[in-house]
């Protein structure tokens, strides 16, 4: 597509757009894409080269494919398969499906089991699987895990009293950690049956705030799957529920790690819908929750506090298309205190945001940093490797050595 063909088929997507009586921030909203995006489709600053997005693009647009795109014949062709990609959790994937431990329910004859392993044992293995997640370190996690789930599974089943509460915790957590895990590599459906599962042992051990924590992984995995009013239903619900839980006193520093994250996950879904009001409400009542704990925490596992809300709302606002807005909170945050998945995060979102200003030297800076501290979530976060592409694109014929090497690691290349 050269870029005078890239022009006229950004001008006709603004014509049908218009004709649908649909705005920038309508249409992102129906394509799961941001505001920015539909308005550099429409400017001719991004191709849109697949047929598969094309498709969706024209059925949101109420057009038929060959009017959006004139170029491709009426009868559409049918794609070649794509090879299927190796994802670093598929052995985790495979470990979740099914019963968890349909043998202890139907045993046979000749079983025999290993020594119980001490509850002790298992917590120091949870911790450990819980680093791995927050370093995105997904393939040494899913190892951990073939042996720290069922082990966990069946402690809950043979266990009893003090020992079978603890473990239930423990499980909660694990399946906590896979389902962040999941959201990070783009596996929604895991994610949610993860989250499930985590809100399950949780309630089963008799901790409801390990319940909404549990429901705050549902609702990303929720986005995830681009089903928003579910993810919205989901965290709304049990914000309201945990407020009049609160209704007569303060919170305390694990409940309010709970309330704040909830808000995030709000306003991610009002961003990812172009509801710009809401997403800087709730980005606002998170930095509320955050700054009366004073202090970066890590309940539940959810690294939530201070320096969390600010990374939230770079990536909210670079969601919203307010680049320069993302920039200036973002390169004024220390998150030297927090996990590389977040600093990586930050990084991510920063050189988003640099992509979106064309400002490219630092765009790719803030990509290759993040790369260097997470290069599993990079390789596979969807939103990083479309800016990495965009970048590419941006560049041109003077794109660098190092971006090009980047693009072909994160598969951004094509």
């Amino acid at each position: 597509m050269t870029d005078d063909q890239q022009r006229a088929f950004g001008r006709r997507v603004k014509e049908f757009r218009k004709a649908a009586g649909l705005d920038q921030q309508d249409l992102a909203a129906r394509l799961g894409k941001s505001a920015s995006w539909v308005s550099q489709v429409e400017r001719g600053l991004i191709p849109v080269r697949k047929l598969d997005i094309l498709r969706h693009l024209a059925n949101q647009l109420g057009v038929a494919l060959h009017k959006l795109e004139p170029s491709l014949p009426t009868a559409e062709p049918q794609e070649p398969p794509e090879p299927a990609s190796i994802n670093d959790l598929d052995g985790a994937r495979l470990l979740i499906s099914g019963h968890p431990a349909l043998d202890v329910l139907l045993p046979s004859r000749a079983q025999s089991y290993e020594q119980p392993v001490s509850v002790a044992d298992l917590a120091r293995r949870v911790d450990t699987a819980w680093e791995l997640a927050h370093r995105s370190e997904f393939a040494r996690l899913t190892t951990e895990l073939q042996t720290l789930v069922p082990a966990l599974e069946r402690a809950v089943r043979t266990s009893g009293g003090d020992d079978r509460v603890a473990t239930l915790r423990l499980l909660a957590r694990t399946y906590q950690a896979l389902s962040a895990s999941f959201v990070r590599q783009d596996e929604a459906d895991a994610a949610w049956l993860a989250a499930d599962r985590a809100i399950g042992a949780a309630e089963a051990s008799g901790q409801p705030l390990e319940v909404c924590a549990g429901i705050f992984r549902l609702a990303h995995a929720f986005v995830r799957l681009k089903h928003l009013d579910q993810a919205e239903h989901a965290a709304l619900s049990a914000l309201q529920t945990l407020r009049n839980h609160l209704a007569d006193r303060s919170p305390s520093p694990e409940e309010s790690s709970i309330l704040g994250s909830l808000h995030l996950v709000l306003a991610l879904v009002h961003s990812r819908a172009g509801r710009r009001i809401g997403a800087k409400a709730d980005i606002e009542a998170a930095r509320k929750v955050a700054q009366a704990m004073g202090a970066d925490r890590n309940d539940f596992d959810l690294e939530f506090g201070p320096t969390n809300v600010e990374i939230q709302a770079v990536a909210t606002n670079v969601e919203l298309g307010d680049a320069g807005e993302a920039i200036d909170i973002g390169e004024a945050l220390d998150t030297s205190g927090l996990s590389p998945e977040r600093q990586a995060r930050l990084l991510m979102d920063l050189g988003r945001a640099y992509v979106q200003r064309r400002q490219t030297g630092e765009a790719q800076d803030c990509l290759l940093r993040a790369e260097e501290l997470a290069p599993e979530m990079l390789r596979s976060h969807t939103a990083a490797r479309a800016a990495i592409r965009e970048l590419v694109l941006i560049s041109g014929e003077s794109a660098s050595t190092e971006l090009l090497e980047l693009a072909e690691r994160a598969d951004a290349d094509g």
